[in-house]
């Protein structure tokens, strides 16, 4: 070990996660800044270079101090190049990431797809505990994830392996996707699909204490669900059967290609713990060959807001050794 840092930098449509990482995965500092969309993100990669600068120095370190850098991003990229084809929530379309930041910061810099760098995360110090072939699901606004295998993430031929959340899972009649597709699992398993089938389903429910919660707040969430289905309310209880068989019909397809040692489930959705893990493994287990089951361990991700930048500081600490 050489004592120096890494740099883990997770960037969301609002947001910028940045933490400094020892080179045994251990949070130095972190902190964030506000992702500047303005001109197409023009300014973001400059930003950040200054907020790393201000950090060193505040810590009364130099910044030789610094080994490489991190990075996971939204969109369609090239890892190998660091080339955003497109990140519609930032604004990028066909941009030089990598080279730009590297110009900037005068460091090495390796970029992934943000669900792929939060699978690493998990991989590394969170709930994958290390486990070479993994899979990662992420359950929040929409559906992501990100595959490994023997310890390297999946990118396939042009970048898009691990699009957990375009598997289709209702052929046809499902409901359109932002992908625009219909019947994807992003549609059905996402805290909006999720909030999607609750809404549409209250007006042949009357019964469901669902019906007074939308009443009362204007809107249903997927906490919602999940609360009523455990106090035993039935409509509620229907949804979340019907979101964990399309889920467990998606993860299965894919333990049995990849045969995972662990499945790692996150994002907001997770929260409700074992009353989604119990009825997912249950359909998991119908449509997986028995040695897969066998094999495969599902945890909720420990990590949190945390799993970006400490599996960026990894994407940094791999790239680092390579050079």
């Amino acid at each position: 070990m050489s004592n120096k840092w890494l740099v883990g930098v997770d960037i969301g449509g609002t947001t910028i996660k940045i933490a400094f990482v020892s080179e045994t995965g251990e949070l130095i500092k972190k902190w964030e800044i506000p992702t500047n969309t303005s001109d197409n993100g023009v300014f973001i990669t400059k930003e950040i270079a200054d907020s790393i600068d201000t950090e060193v120095k505040q810590l009364q370190e130099t910044k030789d101090k610094l080994l490489a850098i991190g990075l996971g991003a939204p969109g369609f990229i090239e890892m190998e190049t660091g080339f955003i084809y497109e990140a519609v929530n930032i604004g990028w379309k066909n941009y030089h990431l990598k080279e730009d930041l590297e110009t900037i910061t005068q460091l090495p810099v390796m970029i992934d797809n943000d669900a792929n760098v939060a699978a690493l995360g998990e991989m590394w110090k969170g709930a994958g505990d290390g486990a070479k072939d993994l899979l990662c699901v992420t359950l929040g606004t929409g559906v992501g994830g990100g595959v490994i295998s023997n310890g390297q993430i999946i990118h396939g031929e042009n970048g898009m392996g691990g699009e957990i959340g375009h598997i289709t899972s209702i052929v046809e009649g499902g409901a359109p996707c932002n992908c625009g597709r219909t019947g994807c699992i992003e549609t059905i398993a996402s805290a909006t699909g999720i909030m999607r089938i609750a809404q549409e389903g209250l007006l042949h429910h009357p019964e469901s204490r669902l019906q007074a919660i939308a009443i009362r707040e204007g809107v249903l969430t997927a906490k919602d669900v999940f609360e009523a289905a455990l106090i035993g309310d039935v409509y509620a209880e229907q949804i979340v059967e019907k979101v964990t068989f399309h889920l467990g019909l998606v993860i299965a397809g894919i333990a049995n290609t990849i045969n995972p040692k662990v499945i790692v489930i996150g994002g907001g959705v997770s929260k409700a713990g074992e009353q989604l893990l119990k009825p997912l493994r249950t359909h998991f287990n119908r449509f997986t060959l028995k040695r897969v089951s066998e094999a495969a361990d599902f945890r909720i991700a420990t990590l949190g807001n945390d799993a970006g930048v400490i599996g960026a500081a990894w994407l940094a600490k791999e790239y680092a050794r390579a050079l």
